[in-house]
């Protein structure tokens, strides 16, 4: 008993020689939210994998650790639900929802193509939709907090392909910012470099990017302080 009222001495002792000392709870607090990016587009030189570079410091400046992958490198097939029942689900694919699960939200640019969404981020999505070894399908997007981002030559911006995927994103049980970023005329908001230049989209990105730190904060690290469960 003596040794430990000592050692308690010691620990109180410590903590007010030492204010600046991070206490567990505030520790906590200081986690950053982790978010991961991406761009729905394999154009070379897209605008939006350029708006997606942009958003990603803002993110990064608002807070986060932000990972950012291109969905290129998965090189995964066009979804079959035979390949699927004859070879599982893509390791890529694997690999993919490990780190999605990992993360507190998901940061994504994409294309408008006819009103949607691109094949190639569709069908990332959708394999990582699919269940692996007893974790059930959604559980990469469930609870996930999500902010959109779309660059476009047309005077919509791609904003009709946000919609689509904020649809998309929902029905999977994510938690999609209710604002979004969608650039018209992108082809003059950007310099010769990819650098956005136009200053009302590089404030509404910068808006973007606060509430969705300040809303993944929210609701995936402070929950953590009382022992809620994400």
């Amino acid at each position: 008993m003596q040794a430990e009222i000592k050692k308690a001495c010691r620990t109180l002792r410590a903590e007010t020689e030492c204010p600046g000392r991070l206490q567990p709870m505030e520790y906590e607090m200081q986690r950053n939210p982790k978010i991961l990016a991406f761009s729905g587009s394999s154009r070379k030189g897209s605008l939006n994998a350029n708006l997606l570079k942009h958003a990603v410091d803002a993110v990064r400046a608002a807070g986060a650790d932000v990972t950012a992958i291109d969905l290129r490198d998965l090189s995964l097939p066009l979804y079959d639900g035979d390949l699927e029942a004859g070879h599982g689900v893509p390791e890529n694919a694997k690999i993919l929802r490990t780190q999605m699960i990992a993360h507190d939200g998901f940061l994504m640019a994409s294309p408008e193509y006819n009103g949607s969404v691109s094949a190639l981020l569709k069908n990332t999505l959708d394999w990582c939709s699919r269940p692996v070894d007893g974790i059930d399908g959604l559980a990469p997007y469930r609870g996930k907090t999500v902010a959109l981002l779309s660059a476009s030559v047309s005077p919509f911006g791609g904003a009709r392909g946000l919609i689509a995927l904020r649809a998309i994103m929902a029905k999977m049980g994510a938690i999609v910012l209710g604002e979004d970023v969608a650039v018209p005329f992108a082809q003059n908001a950007f310099d010769d470099s990819g650098a956005l230049t136009h200053a009302g989209a590089i404030q509404v990105v910068h808006t973007l990017a606060t509430n969705f730190v300040k809303l993944t904060h929210k609701l995936h690290v402070l929950p953590a302080l009382d022992g809620s469960v994400r």
